[in-house]
């Protein structure tokens, strides 16, 4: 059984190369997500809008990384292409 680590890195490295497809594969089917400007309650739409956004972001560059059993937090800073 694959550690919550590794499944949130390899969802991390998916999205990086823009493959939403392989980072679909690493999302459960009940996501719930709820942001500042936007909320999901699926994946597929979560991730046509991350997937709108792709080209704007340069990189991703993961500053820490907490683990607590099942639970996975990355802090990370996003550099974009944008001012």
């Amino acid at each position: 059984m694959a550690k919550a680590k590794d499944i949130v890195t390899a969802y991390q490295k998916a999205l990086g190369r823009g493959d939403m497809a392989g980072a679909r594969t690493y999302l459960h089917d009940d996501l719930s997500f709820v942001g500042p400007f936007e909320s999901f309650q699926r994946p597929e739409p979560y991730l046509e809008a991350l997937g709108k956004l792709h080209h704007i972001v340069e990189r991703v560059e993961p500053r820490r990384t907490f683990v607590d059993g099942d639970d996975v937090c990355i802090l990370y800073d996003m550099v974009t292409n944008t001012p």
